[in-house]
């Protein structure tokens, strides 16, 4: 019986563990399907996504600068994204209301996802902390922008097989999207040798 109690002991406490230290996941994996609310409250899933790439950035917090110049640059590449058959989406633990706000101060043409529960963050493998707020002036007013949880600044590449290709765990919020094209066309051309 004294076994059997510290099994379960042993048990519940690797569990606990592994919920907070989520399995990291590295080149050659392969992403399960994930979906998560964007800006206008629908339901984005990655299943729904038919192009040659994914590109799956976390950022720390909308409306705060490394992040604006993270979203800025893919935004700014969005064209050549498009040509080169890439999706690009935004993932944070900012409320969805906050990606709005986000979106609409710096014409953001991606989507941007809600992970205020850490749902994605745990599929990706990616360490979490606590949330926070800031304060903003947005359309004149003073608003209080919360979110759930933060993460590290990280960027992944999938293939259409949803297959990592790319990982960088030590993003530079002004290269990120340069970095990322880069490591696609790489990629394409390893590919086809």
């Amino acid at each position: 019986m004294n076994y059997f109690k510290s099994f379960i002991v042993f048990f519940l406490i690797s569990t606990y563990a592994m919920a907070q230290n989520p399995v990291e996941l590295n080149e050659g994996a392969t992403v399960p399907d994930f979906f998560a609310q964007n800006t206008d409250g629908v339901i984005w899933k990655s299943a729904e996504v038919t192009t040659d790439f994914l590109v799956v950035y976390f950022y720390p917090a909308a409306m705060t600068g490394g992040c604006t110049k993270q979203a800025c640059a893919y935004r700014d590449n969005k064209a050549t994204f498009d040509k080169m058959g890439v999706t690009v989406i935004g993932v944070s633990g900012d409320e969805v209301k906050n990606l709005e706000y986000f979106r609409d101060a710096y014409q953001l043409n991606f989507p941007l996802l809600s992970d205020a529960n850490g749902a994605i963050s745990k599929i990706f493998g990616i360490p979490t902390t606590k949330g926070g707020e800031i304060s903003r002036e947005i359309g004149g007013e003073n608003l209080l922008l919360i979110r759930a949880i933060t993460t590290p600044r990280w960027t992944f590449v999938l293939d259409k097989n949803r297959t990592i290709i790319y990982k960088n765990s030590a993003v530079n919020a002004a290269e990120d999207s340069k970095q990322v094209k880069d490591a696609i066309e790489n990629y394409q051309l390893t590919t086809k040798n």
